[in-house]
């Protein structure tokens, strides 16, 4: 959510453009990482108790992590891609 977030208020300032939203990919993928270990501790506190409930919101806590750190992934090559085409294209 982190990310789509930055690029959506990119459309509301006139000195925030998209490239800054960049600086958002650092901090999804922190909320990825502790999506993941929240899930894993859940799982293990699950595991523990005697509850005959498959842990529901562990999967899904794990899923969104998941999805988070495919997210970041993404942004982090999209945003080499266009340094990359930018350095090129200077260079002409």
């Amino acid at each position: 959510m982190t990310l789509p977030l930055a690029v959506y208020l990119t459309r509301f300032s006139d000195t925030y453009d998209l490239l800054h939203a960049g600086f958002a990919i650092p901090v999804a993928a922190g909320l990825a990482v502790a999506a993941l270990g929240l899930a894993r501790r859940a799982r293990q506190q699950a595991s523990v108790t005697l509850s005959a409930r498959p842990p529901g919101l562990a999967t899904a806590g794990h899923v969104l992590g998941i999805v988070g750190l495919c997210m970041s992934a993404a942004a982090l090559v999209a945003l080499g891609v266009y340094g990359l085409l930018e350095y090129v294209g200077s260079r002409e």
